[in-house]
């Protein structure tokens, strides 16, 4: 079972003095809901810093990781992990991904996409979030795997073999 919502994503475009590149994106807020609001509009400029809404973004919570949302909204600070790539010419961007998983956001940030930052999580995502986690998550309890113990342990004899009659090795001639 999954839950899915459509959300508003507003990114910083940020002037930097750097000889190879002329600015930065990074995340900047998410909005709750998606708005009217068609995508690239530009929402304010001060000081060699625009904020445009990059457009709609989509937040699908999994029951599998219902553990990992709990921990983001117990943190007391919880955020959402947004990826970005830049479309052809560098002026605008392309969402790639919206997650609440703390553990994907840095998977897509270890996957090598070029722009993962976080957003503060609105307190009605937060809300929605805690609900789905309410009402889906199962705690699971971790079990250690015992080891077999029929027979010697290949890792720490190389030659043994686990079905060969004690006093042997597999490196004994038939």
């Amino acid at each position: 079972m999954s839950a899915v919502r459509r959300i508003g994503v507003v990114v910083r475009r940020s002037a930097v003095d750097n000889p190879w590149i002329d600015h930065v994106w990074s995340p900047a807020a998410v909005l709750a809901e998606e708005p009217q609001t068609a995508p690239w509009t530009k929402l304010s400029s001060a000081q060699g810093e625009e904020l445009f809404y990059a457009g709609p973004g989509v937040l699908e919570l999994h029951v599998s990781e219902t553990g990992n949302y709990r921990d983001n909204l117990i943190d007391g600070d919880p955020q959402l992990w947004i990826a970005m790539k830049e479309a052809e010419g560098g002026t605008e961007i392309e969402l790639v991904a919206v997650t609440a998983d703390p553990t994907e956001g840095e998977a897509l940030f270890e996957a090598g996409l070029p722009i993962v930052g976080k957003a503060p999580m609105p307190p009605e995502i937060a809300g929605w979030i805690a609900a789905f986690v309410d009402e889906n998550h199962v705690e699971r309890v971790f079990l250690k795997r015992q080891r077999d113990k029929s027979g010697p342990d290949p890792r720490k004899n190389p030659g043994a073999r686990r079905n060969a009659p004690r006093g042997t090795d597999s490196g004994d001639a038939p």
